[in-house]
């Protein structure tokens, strides 16, 4: 869990990131914090997410924009436009 912290940490820089086991089925709870120590962003997450390398790229894309979210840099509706282009552009099959 160490090793995943640091990860996080490093990738989601320069947020201080906490992880807190929660739960019987091995959730853990992500948080992040600004540099004057207010949570920016708290997510849970299964630890299967956090071990897996390639899940674990998900959970940062998706932390990144959270806090995209959380700051105002980003609109959650101009997420939905996204992907409805991207959806539009897919081939029919």
């Amino acid at each position: 869990m160490e090793s995943i912290s640091l990860l996080l940490g490093e990738a989601l820089s320069p947020y201080q990131v906490t992880l807190t086991p929660r739960g019987s089925h091995g959730e853990c709870l992500v948080t992040l914090k600004n540099s004057s120590g207010a949570i920016v962003v708290e997510r849970e997450f299964n630890q299967a997410q956090l071990s897996d390398k390639r899940l674990l790229t998900d959970v940062v894309d998706g932390l990144h924009r959270d806090v995209m979210i959380a700051e105002g840099r980003l609109e959650p509706c101009v997420i939905a436009a996204l992907r409805n282009a991207a959806l539009d552009k897919r081939p029919a099959l």
